[in-house]
């Protein structure tokens, strides 16, 4: 279960400039699809569509045309078939980091000691169960947005929207968290779609890139690299990883698609 397909989706916005109204075409009829257990990332300048495209596929905003379906059936809002990670973890600093995860859960619906096994199992998936009892301010930043991984996991979504997760991170805590990942969906096979402005993750983490531009697919790129990726310093010294992100690079630079 979980696989995704965003089939001629277009959203337009309204905007009032100088008591003008103004249309924004944020997104115009994009198609792609993730197939069950894939990762997939979009990229593209900041403006071109690609967290609008995540916000859709999550139900936060609706579409002005097309539509989104998840594992066979239409996006009518939010579901907990798919779970949201968000650039900056969101959490509450007066709950520890065991009840920010129970607190997703709780809007699910569960209680008790249920509660508690899923979001201990949660936090003990992304390597936190020693911190369990710590709260936001103790952690450090890659450590919260782990606690925001567990928070999505915790209600076992077949899919995980991921808006840059990483961006507000240093070089070496991105990369560290960008291993963990990897190593999660080896052991999960979450399906998973990726916001990110970075080349090398994209290549790093995703099976295929989907290259926007103007609220347009420019290009999918298919990433021939090998699963599981264990040695990733060394894997970004290959050819392959080398022509992957100078065609994913060609495509951001490309003048925009006129056409899916």
């Amino acid at each position: 279960m979980g696989a995704v397909s965003l089939i001629d989706v277009s959203k337009r916005f309204t905007l009032r400039i100088d008591g003008r109204e103004q249309i924004v075409q944020a997104l115009d009829r994009i198609s792609f699809t993730v197939d069950e257990g894939e990762i997939v990332a979009l990229i593209g300048p900041s403006g071109c569509g690609k967290t609008t495209a995540l916000r859709i596929t999550m139900g936060l905003d609706q579409a002005t045309g097309g539509r989104v379906v998840v594992d066979g059936r239409a996006v009518r809002g939010c579901g907990h078939d798919r779970g949201m990670v968000f650039q900056h973890a969101e959490l509450l600093p007066w709950l520890t980091a065991l009840e920010n995860v129970e607190f997703g859960l709780e809007m699910k619906g569960l209680r008790g000691a249920e509660l508690r096994r899923r979001a201990t199992a949660a936090l003990a998936l992304v390597g936190l169960e020693e911190s369990v009892a710590r709260r936001p301010y103790q952690l450090s930043g890659g450590m919260q947005q782990r606690v925001g991984i567990a928070r999505a996991l915790a209600i076992d979504p077949g899919v995980l929207l991921m808006d840059e997760p990483f961006g507000a991170l240093d070089a070496q805590t991105r990369e560290g968290l960008q291993d963990e990942l990897l190593g999660l969906h080896a052991r999960t096979r979450k399906t998973i779609l990726f916001v990110t402005h970075d080349l090398d993750e994209a290549v790093v983490l995703a099976d295929r890139v989907v290259v926007m531009r103007a609220g347009r697919v420019q290009e999918i790129v298919a990433v021939p690299l090998p699963r599981p990726r264990g040695d990733l310093a060394a894997m970004r010294g290959t050819p392959a990883f080398a022509e992957t992100r100078y065609r994913i690079w060609r495509g951001i630079h490309a003048m925009p698609a006129t056409a899916q």
